[in-house]
């Protein structure tokens, strides 16, 4: 069509129809333009299209009912790439929620950063609940905070694990730690693990103690007790037959070393019979009661010793209607034993002596401390004091501790100690709100 108005146009400037030959040739350039806008359009058309594409815009809907068929053979093709790629977002959306949402409800805390900036890319709750600190954007937010985790999360090399003792609001946290490391688009990024093991740690160290104390007592029980007997009997005979003995001083040597075996046999037992306590709280009378009420019966309970003293103790509490779900008689136990130790603690402290009962709730725990201005406890023997057989003092029998830790195992919670040498001493006792 463009070359028969061209000819003709031609044609009509060589017949002298120049008026005739420029309306023609008027036509033809607009029919030439035609043309060139109808070849751009689908170059157009592309552009917009991958425009939409880079925004992530797949709402558009392409019009496939022109008559053009080049428009609606484009068109079709840009409405089946929209909806494959519309799609494919969905379904990305949906995996990345629904691992979201996995890894909010596991128990394990998970941190994603890159390592060359520090940036954070990505952390779930429980890694918040396990270090205790709010969601944060980079690597250096931590370092001011908790110094010590952040050296041990990036010294560890991809692919390792590593069982880790951190301060978490200045109380001994055990955590095990796992990274791995991958890169996407050339930049790296590590992904660290957090499994707070505490609890587990503490529970499997108690189950084997009490395997050990439970074999220990069943055999010193039975080889003792018949020495013990045996030393009773030995004594009657002896005292029935004296007559028959001319040396009166062999007697009381014999009745004085078998009274010393029947004792230590004796005191033996006792001993013995002391710890295999450990093994009898297996069950809990679970009820609801005011921490304050508690604190204040154990205050009126410790008065004439505290007083006798000249030891001060006081209560703090932020909430005074905050409850706890728990057996009251082994809790109060718990209580009175750190109780008796922060006053031997405090007794020949100069100055003010100070005894603080204090509760408080942290998100999904409420904490219960007693905190003394005691000694303290020297920093080597700070893991130690919870194992049985295990005393810092000179008539101890080590069993107090032990028995508090079981105790706070059955509640599913944790017992805790911080401190310093002549600075005193914090036990924490860690329960979940809900038991």
């Amino acid at each position: 069509m463009l070359f028969l108005l061209v000819i003709t146009a031609v044609w009509l400037f060589t017949t002298n129809l120049k008026i005739l030959g420029f309306t023609v040739a008027g036509f033809s350039l607009l029919y030439f333009n035609y043309l060139y806008l109808q070849l751009l359009k689908p170059y157009k058309q592309i552009n917009e299209f991958a425009e939409a594409v880079h925004y992530r815009d797949f709402s558009k809907n392409y019009a496939t009912g022109g008559p053009a068929k080049i428009d609606h053979t484009l068109n079709t093709s840009f409405n089946t790439i929209n909806t494959v790629l519309k799609q494919l977002s969905i379904e990305k959306e949906a995996q990345f929620l629904y691992l979201q949402k996995i890894l909010e409800l596991i128990d394990t805390g998970v941190i994603s950063y890159r390592p060359d900036n520090g940036q954070i890319i990505w952390m779930n709750e429980s890694l918040k609940n396990i270090i205790k600190l709010p969601q944060f954007k980079t690597l250096l937010f931590l370092e001011k905070r908790n110094d010590a985790l952040l050296k041990e999360m990036t010294s560890l090399k991809p692919g390792d694990s590593k069982m880790i003792t951190v301060d978490i609001e200045n109380i001994p946290a055990k955590l095990l730690i796992s990274s791995t490391s991958f890169i996407t688009d050339n930049i790296p990024y590590n992904l660290v693990a957090f499994k707070n093991v505490e609890e587990v740690v503490d529970e499997t160290e108690a189950r084997a103690w009490q395997k050990l104390l439970s074999v220990m007592t069943h055999e010193i029980m039975n080889s003792v007790a018949p020495i013990s007997s045996l030393a009773d009997t030995l004594k009657k005979r002896i005292a029935a037959e004296s007559f028959r003995f001319a040396n009166p001083g062999f007697i009381e040597d014999l009745e004085l070393g078998i009274d010393t075996i029947k004792n230590r046999s004796e005191g033996l037992l006792k001993f013995t019979a002391t710890y295999r306590n450990l093994n009898k709280v297996t069950h809990l009378n679970l009820e609801e009661i005011p921490v304050i009420e508690m604190f204040e019966k154990l205050l009126q309970l410790m008065q004439p010793t505290l007083h006798q003293k000249g030891i001060e103790a006081e209560i703090v509490l932020k909430n005074t209607s905050l409850s706890l779900m728990i057996d009251v008689n082994l809790i109060e136990q718990v209580l009175i034993n750190l109780l008796v130790n922060a006053i031997e603690a405090v007794k020949n402290k100069e100055g003010v002596k100070k005894i603080i009962l204090s509760a408080e709730q942290k998100q999904q725990k409420v904490w219960l401390q007693v905190a003394d201005n005691g000694m303290g406890i020297e920093q080597g023997l700070v893991d130690k004091i919870f194992i049985p057989f295990f005393s810092t003092k000179k008539t101890g029998s080590g069993i107090g501790l032990s028995l508090c830790r079981q105790i706070m195992l059955l509640h599913k919670g944790i017992i805790a100690v911080q401190s310093r040498e002549n600075e005193g001493a914090i036990f924490s006792l860690q329960f979940p709100v809900s038991q």
